[in-house]
């Protein structure tokens, strides 16, 4: 089987097969970067890493819509539950199936607040998505840390990786990130959306490329890549 993996700016992603979409942190609204309209997407699952507005995104208004579940660590879930969305509140460790496919939840090192009032609804998670065949893992907002190792036991096809710095790991510490995950492919995101995040892509994809075995992709937003 093949999965099509759609990069939609930021860190929001669409992956779809077998005639089925799921969404990773569908920030679509506000980003200046958006390759897609909360209107153009029609999941069966959406995806979330933490509770920050650039992840959380249309989250909310794509579920009510379309009768998605949002998928999200338990305080996450609980809480846009009470927003209207349909979801499933899980948490780290936790497997969770949904049609076609399953997301669990791994650590991340980062922080998680929603809203103006910085409510802190929960901690922060990467997803390693079993989708079509293939496993990928999304990063979310992170940190480089050494239990990466672990979550490439898993045995990724795909990890996708915040490279901005400032807010997450920068190159530097994303090309340890992929020594750590053993990936067969990577692609970067989390840059260039805000200028505190303004990075080369380019370089990062050569650096990879020179220290690891894995081949990085860099997507434009907008654009696709399949996994064969």
């Amino acid at each position: 089987m093949a999965v099509t993996v759609r990069y939609l700016g930021h860190a929001a992603f669409a992956l779809e097969a077998e005639g089925k979409q799921v969404v990773v942190d569908p920030f679509l609204t506000g980003n200046p970067l958006a390759a897609a309209k909360p209107e153009d997407l029609a999941p069966v699952a959406i995806l979330l890493t933490h509770a920050h507005a650039d992840h959380v995104g249309d989250s909310v208004a794509i579920s009510k819509r379309t009768g998605a579940p949002v998928i999200a660590t338990f305080e996450l879930g609980t809480y846009l539950a009470q927003q209207g969305a349909e979801t499933i509140a899980a948490n780290h460790g936790g497997t969770v199936r949904f049609d076609g496919g399953s997301v669990k939840f791994v650590p991340a090192w980062h922080t998680s607040s929603y809203g103006e009032q910085f409510l802190a609804p929960g901690v922060p998670a990467g997803l390693v998505v079993r989708f079509g065949g293939k496993t990928i893992y999304f990063a979310g907002d992170t940190c480089l840390f050494g239990d990466m190792a672990l979550i490439g036991e898993e045995g990724l096809d795909l990890a996708v990786l915040p490279i901005g710095d400032h807010f997450t790991m920068g190159p530097a510490d994303a090309v340890k990130a992929v020594k750590l995950l053993k990936p067969s492919i990577v692609i970067p995101c989390h840059y260039n959306t805000f200028p505190p995040i303004q990075q080369d892509p380019q370089a990062f994809k050569r650096e990879v490329e020179a220290a690891t075995s894995a081949r990085c992709v860099v997507l434009q937003p907008g654009e696709q890549y399949t996994l064969e």
